[in-house]
């Protein structure tokens, strides 16, 4: 294996990508890249020696990045995350009680994502892994009773829901789907947990404000 140099991102042709599992074997095919994705990176980031040998499989032109210009680029992109995020985590009820450093480490563990118009985002019955939160657009919340479905709120900008499945680790309790294109940043129970502790010692910070949702959801 080569010591690192550079990150590529392929801009036109084929690359292939190749494994050695051990000592004695030759190197095997994992996988190809083509234009638009990226290898090296892991090596860029962390100092470490290469995990694959990557071949041209037809002409190729390279972009190449060195260690100090993706580490400015990725730096640049965290801070800029950062900011928008824990700006946005600041209007959101049930985390208005955060403390900065606590704000920015959710704020870098948040993933972004978007719903089209009539599109579920999690329905009831099923296991709970995330907490959402809402950016943009609105979501209708359904529940299925005796048969029947009904509404029971709308919910937008700076509205969360998930929290209760994920808290209690329990099915959803309702379905929520896109009312025209939502975009949401979510935040998975183990990233939380590791994180910043229990999610029940935020809830209990504002067990009023939480209360309040609860009732309004129910």
């Amino acid at each position: 294996y080569q010591r690192r140099v550079h990150g590529y991102v392929v801009d036109s042709g084929i690359c292939n990508v190749y494994v050695q599992t051990d000592e004695s074997s030759e190197p095997e095919k994992v996988s190809s890249l083509g234009p638009g994705s990226c290898f090296g990176e892991l090596a860029l980031m962390y100092g470490v020696p290469r995990a694959a040998t990557v071949k041209a499989a037809t002409d190729v032109r390279l972009w190449a990045l060195d260690r100090d210009t993706y580490r400015t680029i990725l730096l640049r992109q965290t801070i800029e995350k950062r900011n928008l995020y824990s700006d946005f985590l600041r209007k959101v009820p049930i985390l208005e009680s955060l403390t900065d450093y606590e704000r920015l480490t959710v704020a870098d563990a948040l993933q972004p994502c978007r719903f089209n118009d009539g599109e579920v985002v999690v329905t009831e019955g099923t296991p709970g892994l995330s907490f959402y939160m809402i950016m943009e657009g609105k979501v209708k919340v359904t529940q299925t009773i005796n048969g029947q479905v009904h509404e029971l709120t709308t919910l937008g900008q700076s509205d969360f829901f998930g929290e209760i499945a994920l808290m209690l680790n329990q099915p959803r309790l309702a379905t929520v789907t896109a009312i025209g294109d939502v975009a949401c940043v979510k935040l998975d129970r183990d990233s939380f947990i590791r994180l910043l502790g229990p999610i029940e010692d935020i809830l209990r910070r504002n067990m009023k404000t939480y209360s309040n949702y609860i009732a309004q959801k129910l």
